[in-house]
């Protein structure tokens, strides 16, 4: 029977690095520094100069940074949030759990990302915001999105949960907006070895409205100035991001090689689109999203011969039981509808053997020509 190949191996990471996370997980334990303390402050410091902007505010996880970032900038009841209709649901329920109303937004036919042509006709007297996602990888059109918010005076919350070093027109995603969250959950580009997440803004008032916020109120400890959460990066976590930040960038050219390989050996199949990613963008392949035609019979192809592929996102936000009470319909968001059920997402990892590529794309082509 022929090797399994997962859709992703963070057990071949770990080996790869495995000294290094051992000795920063002993180094933390020795200090007993498991909740903030010097490692989490080390991580914040190394994260925010990578990416470029002054501050960052470690939280327990992705969801929670965004969450923290909309309650510091002061969503409440009858504010509308505009994000995309095909996104994880984090981005959404934030908007909600916030306090706010949720505006659903179509996405771009290729990129995934919220339609910036879409966003205006969105806009109301209550709209307070925007939340662009870097999906799969790939960055949204901050360009255009953030000549929109200036226009109509709108916030701009940037969410980097897939787009860790990924680029627009030369400008690092995390970097446009007046703040960016980042995710480190585990299969992530730069992934934890649990739940793990960030927030990055160059605007000291609200970082520290965020810090506060995130920290039962206080900046200090036993110093309440208003009711928080109790939202925070451990030692633990922090080290192992700090040893893993190390390798990002030679884990995201290879993912692009990768990426590079498949698009290469999938061009000549009509049935397939990969990924777009235009001359401006720098993407970084979090996600290997095809576009297929039989695309739930290609999976069950691929799973027979033993080959694991996921289907990131099967149903867009809009059409979940979450958001019945909106009453959307596929004309609605006609974009995000369509491309549900064509998307298929392959593997891809840095550690990804030569084989498993080759016998990946060699059955894909063997489905298609059945």
């Amino acid at each position: 029977m022929s090797e399994t190949i997962p859709f992703v191996d963070l057990y071949a990471q770990y080996k790869s690095i495995k000294r290094e996370i051992d000795q920063a997980i002993k180094e933390v334990i020795k200090n007993s520094a498991f909740i903030r303390g010097k490692f989490v402050e080390k991580f914040e410091e190394e994260f925010s100069s990578e990416i470029g902007v002054e501050h960052c505010i470690s939280c327990a996880n992705g969801t929670d940074a965004l969450y923290i970032t909309m309650k510091a900038l002061g969503v409440s009841r009858n504010d509308e949030v505009i994000v995309p209709a095909h996104s994880w649901i984090s981005t959404s329920e934030s908007v909600s759990q916030a306090g706010g109303k949720v505006i659903f937004c179509d996405t771009e036919l290729d990129t995934f990302t919220i339609d910036p042509k879409k966003i205006v006709e969105k806009i109301t007297k209550n709209t307070v915001g925007i939340v662009p996602v870097h999906l799969y990888g790939q960055s949204a059109n901050m360009t255009e999105i953030i000549k929109i918010a200036k226009k109509y005076k709108l916030w701009v919350i940037e969410d980097c949960a897939q787009s860790h070093l990924a680029k627009h027109a030369g400008q690092m995603t995390g970097t446009f907006g007046n703040a960016a969250t980042f995710s480190f959950y585990p299969g992530k580009n730069l992934g934890a070895m649990g739940d793990a997440g960030a927030i990055l803004t160059n605007d000291l008032s609200l970082a520290e409205k965020m810090t506060m916020f995130a920290r039962h109120g206080g900046l200090k400890k036993g110093d309440h100035n208003i009711e928080g959460i109790n939202s925070r990066l451990d030692g633990l976590q922090a080290a192992i991001l700090s040893v893993k930040l190390k390798q990002l960038k030679n884990w995201t050219i290879q993912r692009r090689e990768i990426a590079s390989f498949y698009n290469s050996k999938l061009l000549d199949i009509n049935q397939i689109k990969t990924p777009s990613s235009f001359g401006y963008d720098e993407h970084v392949y979090h996600l290997y999203v095809i576009k297929a035609e039989k695309r739930d019979a290609l999976a069950a192809h691929l799973k027979k011969r033993h080959i694991e592929t996921i289907i990131n996102y099967p149903v867009s936000l809009p059409f979940l039981k979450a958001y019945e009470r909106l009453k959307h319909s596929p004309k609605d968001f006609p974009t995000a509808f369509s491309n549900q059920s064509k998307i298929l997402s392959l593997p891809i990892y840095p550690e990804i053997k030569k084989e498993h590529k080759l016998r990946i794309v060699n059955c894909i082509k063997e489905f298609y020509c059945e």
